[in-house]
């Protein structure tokens, strides 16, 4: 998570940093989701990051210790961003799928127009996918969570 946030730090993308770094941009994505580098990993991105390798490769239980680590609130910002990346992937695909669709209904039977039929059962989950995502209704949100957790251990709040 060091890599990620120091990348993100300076704004620069996966491929950036592993055109910078000499990586490729699997190894990249594999040290941010926190499987362990090789020792020309980290000389790679200490070097592009300017920092001292150590800073990089130190212990979790050291990490507490550093600048470097997430705060809870920069990890709340990076799973909210997740987030809305999933939603708007999940639209992208949505509407490449229904013109597609509508496309081969069109060319192929004019005369009745099926593709309605999956562009609205898709489109009643994109839609519940954007208002999860955007927090529109807060039917589950984190304190209705807590209670159920609650609920379930047999305490009382």
């Amino acid at each position: 998570m060091i890599i990620r946030k120091l990348r993100l730090q300076r704004g620069w993308s996966q491929e950036q940093l592993a055109e910078f770094s000499g990586l490729s941009i699997r190894t990249i994505q594999r040290i941010e989701r926190g499987q362990n580098p090789g020792l020309d990993s980290l000389k790679s991105l200490a070097a592009v990051f300017e920092v001292q390798v150590s800073d990089l490769h130190s212990a979790p239980e050291n990490d507490m210790d550093t600048q470097q680590q997430i705060t809870s609130d920069e990890a709340k910002a990076i799973e909210y961003v997740r987030d809305i990346k999933g939603f708007y992937s999940h639209l992208i695909k949505y509407v490449v799928v229904i013109t597609t669709l509508f496309i081969i209904n069109l060319t192929t039977n004019p005369d009745y127009i099926w593709a309605w039929w999956p562009m609205l059962g898709w489109g009643l989950g994109v839609l519940s996918h954007g208002l999860n995502v955007f927090e529109v209704f807060h039917f589950f949100s984190p304190a209705w969570e807590k209670r159920q957790i609650e609920k379930r251990l047999g305490r009382k709040l």
